[in-house]
């Protein structure tokens, strides 16, 4: 034997098998998994004679291949040009120009896409559903930017850059039961999903009962102890507390740095301070923009859609802390329940209210402070009823939050097995 060989042979005994961290016991005495291409898995599918009625099907990453008025998709396709679309089977997986983040998408409908799209069908024995899973985990997304760096500047993967990648591929049984694994925790997830939906739609049903409707003084939906309270009355809203816009931003102005929020903090009904930034401020101007606990922060410029958005601040930086210009302060007088006046605010952003008198530029609109100052709303004849209202829809939110962290941490489980199910990036580059 030449050296040359001997050497390749050391190397190749040298290497370690591809074993999971986590692996079922039936399979646990069997061999390491085997590394194949991407082009001996996959075909490409370049079918472009579609039947009559097919939907035309959105690729994204949540949803994966789903037929575009299933997800209030709306971008317009002229006649002409589906008849260049590519045929979507049940089983196909597709490569988007977003795979670079999200991975390759599956497709569960028969429909038609975009001619951009990478069709890709699966040949040989196997489970669609070993390779739905690993295509979207972060260790094959890794790969993906690892071996194809400098590509995803708005380019596609072709299915011939696809066909070279070495993928992790235990034997059939072995891929079905990890596939059923991952879809048993996937029924998890859409059950508490659905859950949390049903508690959202009972919240919104519960609120256009409890609010008055356009044009009415009386919700239809009252507590025993207010039904002979009085109609609601009409008020501005800087007649309920005070408005005022946060401090532009100068990043060389006198003073000390501070800390600030921004649009990116205030979420629906929630501050998100895992991005914080700061700038300088004078004492006077922080005391001036500074937030305090039960201000109601709003999203001053933003999407049309959320222009407005809106949460009850808490204290939930423990500090000082004040606002950058992107964002609106309500602090409420003594007559107004800021709890109360933070569900007003959250409904007029869900309901159209604010993008309805917001000024739209291309891409941003905007509330305004002396807009949203001068907006009209009905609120409850007495403070009393507008603490009920809003003890009553604050327990629903503690709900909705609650299940949201459960949904969100089978979410980090799933993660983490899949992280274990799988070998890592490292193993199958080794």
């Amino acid at each position: 034997m030449s050296s040359k060989k001997k050497t390749a042979t050391a190397k190749e005994e040298a290497k370690p098998a591809l074993v999971p961290k986590l692996r079922f016991p039936a399979f646990r005495g069997e061999e390491g998994w085997a590394l194949e291409a991407g082009g001996s898995l996959f075909n490409q599918i370049n079918d472009r004679n579609p039947k009559p009625g097919l939907p035309v099907l959105a690729i994204t990453q949540e949803h994966g291949a789903i037929p575009r008025h299933m997800i209030d998709y709306h971008v317009s396709v002229t006649e002409k040009s589906l008849g260049s679309y590519k045929v979507v089977r049940v089983g196909d997986f597709i490569i988007s120009l977003r795979s670079f983040q999200g991975g390759i998408e599956y497709s569960r409908y028969h429909g038609i896409c975009s001619p951009a799209y990478v069709i890709l069908r699966r040949r040989g024995e196997g489970s669609d559903e070993y390779f739905r899973h690993y295509l979207k985990t972060d260790r094959f997304i890794r790969i993906l930017t690892k071996n194809l760096e400098g590509l995803r500047d708005g380019k596609m993967i072709s299915y011939a850059q696809f066909s070279d990648l070495m993928l992790p591929v235990p034997k059939p049984t072995e891929q079905q039961r990890i596939a059923e694994c991952l879809s048993s925790v996937d029924g998890v997830i859409a059950a508490q999903a659905r859950k949390l939906d049903v508690l959202k739609s009972h919240k919104k049903g519960l609120m256009q009962q409890l609010f008055p409707r356009k044009g009415e003084t009386q919700p239809r939906l009252r507590f025993p102890e207010f039904q002979n309270a009085g109609e609601w009355v009409a008020r501005r809203v800087d007649e309920r507390g005070e408005v005022l816009a946060g401090k532009a931003l100068a990043v060389n102005a006198p003073g000390q740095l501070r800390p600030y929020l921004r649009t990116k903090n205030v979420l629906d009904g929630a501050i998100d301070l895992s991005d914080m930034l700061t700038m300088p401020m004078t004492d006077a101007e922080f005391s001036r923009f500074e937030i305090l606990d039960k201000d109601i922060l709003l999203n001053e410029g933003q999407s049309l859609e959320l222009v407005g958005r809106a949460s009850l601040y808490r204290g939930e930086f423990g500090g000082r802390c004040a606002m950058q210009n992107q964002l609106l302060r309500f602090r409420s007088f003594p007559s107004t329940c800021p709890e109360f006046a933070a569900q007003v605010f959250r409904k007029c952003q869900k309901d159209g209210t604010f993008a309805g008198i917001a000024t739209k530029t291309t891409s941003v609109a905007h509330l305004g402070s002396s807009r949203f100052s001068a907006l009209e709303l009905a609120w409850p004849p007495t403070l009393p009823e507008q603490q009920r209202i809003a003890s009553c829809l604050s327990s629903l939110d503690a709900l909705i939050t609650a299940e949201t962290q459960n949904l969100e941490a089978i979410k980090t489980h799933k993660k983490g097995l899949m992280q274990k199910l799988f070998p890592s990036s490292e193993e199958v580059n080794a």
